[in-house]
């Protein structure tokens, strides 16, 4: 029994007509959000995050959530990893630079040692373009990107996306653990 994929699928897919943040259209929707954000999802996603970031990219320096989907993912293996014993701590990329105050793209990097490496972690990909994004936006505050780990690839060239920029890609389920072959 996977806890964390029954959650997601009873909270977060829905049929329907959808349009993504590609712009795409859609006739499904997983929206990671209703089930990361429950108490008891929030620690299985943790945990689940936390692992696959230790197989499929080995040590990172902390994890880095896109803004809103991965903020709470980064958040969750963040308190998951103190947990452990290993802290990993949360950063949070922004999709565009904060106007006032200290202009920040990157909240919680400020003590992070130039050249670290970060973990990006997503809710969910569809064509990779808001990780891409983020991604540029962690190197060029002067940091290394380790790889990139979503709950959900969509399975519509994200993941070819991601690991033809040179990075690797890790899921924990894709569009089949909620919809088979359809």
């Amino acid at each position: 029994m996977d806890e964390l994929l029954d959650l997601l699928r009873e909270r977060g897919f829905r049929r329907g007509h959808f349009v993504l943040s590609s712009g795409k259209k859609s006739d499904f929707f997983i929206d990671c959000k209703p089930a990361v954000l429950l108490a008891r999802g929030h620690a299985l996603v943790g945990r689940a995050l936390l692992r696959r970031i230790g197989d499929a990219l080995g040590p990172v320096s902390a994890v880095a959530g896109v803004e809103l989907g991965g903020c709470p993912l980064a958040s969750a293996v963040a308190c998951a990893s103190w947990a452990e014993g290993t802290p990993l701590d949360a950063v949070y990329i922004r999709k565009t630079t904060k106007e006032h105050g200290t202009k920040k793209m990157l909240e919680g990097a400020d003590h992070l040692s130039p050249g670290a490496k970060l973990a990006i972690v997503e809710d969910t990909v569809t064509t990779g373009g808001s990780t891409l994004r983020a991604v540029r936006a962690v190197r060029e505050a002067g940091f290394d990107v380790a790889g990139v780990v979503t709950v959900v690839d969509r399975l519509e060239g994200g993941a070819d996306a991601i690991r033809n920029a040179g990075l690797t890609f890790s899921t924990l389920y894709d569009r089949t653990d909620f919809m088979g072959d359809a």
